[in-house]
C-alpha cells in the first residue's frame, strides 16, 4: 500500500528545535514535489514549504522562511522539514503530500504529526 509517513513531531520550547520527516512507502518519492502544509486548530490549512523532484529547488511561505528547511534524500526516500527558531505560533498539526502547495491534486497525504511550542 503506498503512503507517506510523517515522524518527528512533539512538545518544543519556543527558540527550540525540531526536524520532521516524510517517508514513501510503497512508491519511489524520486518523481514527486514534496510538500508541507500544517493546520492549526479553527484555522485553515497552510502551505509552507516545497521542494522540487527535478532539481531540489525549494519554496517557503513568508511565516516560515528563514527558519525552516526542507530537503531530501531520494535514497532514502525521505523528505525531511527542519524546523528552527521555533514560535508558539508554529503549533499545529504538520502534513506533508505528493505535490507543492497551489497543485490541484495530491496522490498521497501523510497521516499528520503533532507540533506544539510552548514554554
Amino acid at each position: 500500500q503506498a503512503q507517506l509517513v510523517e515522524s518527528g513531531g512533539g512538545l518544543v520550547q519556543p527558540g527550540g528545535s525540531l526536524t520532521l520527516s516524510c517517508a514513501a512507502s510503497g512508491f519511489t518519492l524520486d518523481y514527486y514535489a514534496i510538500g508541507w502544509f500544517r493546520q492549526a486548530p479553527g484555522k485553515e490549512r497552510e502551505g509552507i514549504s516545497c521542494i522540487s523532484a527535478s532539481d531540489g529547488s525549494t519554496y517557503y511561505a513568508d511565516s516560515v522562511k528563514g527558519r525552516f528547511t526542507t530537503t531530501r534524500d531520494n535514497a532514502r526516500d525521505t523528505v525531511y522539514l527542519q524546523m528552527n527558531s521555533l514560535k508558539p505560533e508554529d503549533t499545529a498539526v504538520y502534513y506533508c503530500a505528493s505535490d507543492c502547495p497551489g497543485s490541484a491534486s495530491f496522490d498521497w497525504w501523510g497521516q499528520g504529526t503533532q507540533v506544539t511550542v510552548s514554554a
